[in-house]
């Protein structure tokens, strides 16, 4: 991932995660999220069966924060961010949820806040995984 010319985060193997904070959200959605992505089984074992965390495979996290995941176009044809938690806030949700999946013993790499961002991914997988931690609570 490069803002620029500059490569500010790579990973060899493991997760990509688009990271967007909504309005009230707070630890228990850090870690919810933090926990899913260290130990949800998506990573093939020898059986071809998914049943490997990121965490099983050495693998690392690269997380690039993205509140455009609120963008919500059910009305209109602009995008309304109203659901998106305001700049501030949301950087130190970010920032704890990288020290969230750190202390899971997970390597993480980051995108830059609030940049422009051009992500560049292999994809070695045929999932793509919504985790939303209202779901839940």
């Amino acid at each position: 991932m490069t803002v620029g010319d500059e490569v500010v985060g790579r990973i060899d193997h493991g997760l990509l995660a688009y990271v967007g904070a909504m309005r009230g959200d707070g630890p228990d959605d850090v870690a919810y999220v933090a926990n899913k992505l260290v130990n949800l089984r998506v990573f093939e074992d020898d059986a071809g069966k998914m049943s490997r965390a990121v965490a099983d495979t050495g693998g690392q996290v690269l997380l690039v924060p993205q509140f455009t995941l609120f963008g919500d176009v059910r009305r209109g044809r602009r995008p309304s961010f109203d659901d998106a938690e305001l700049p501030d806030r949301a950087r130190i949700l970010f920032d704890e949820l990288v020290e969230a999946v750190s202390k899971l013993g997970v390597g993480v790499a980051t995108g830059r806040f609030r940049e422009e961002m051009l992500v560049s991914t292999a994809v070695a997988g045929p999932i793509t995984i919504l985790l939303d931690s209202r779901k839940v609570f």
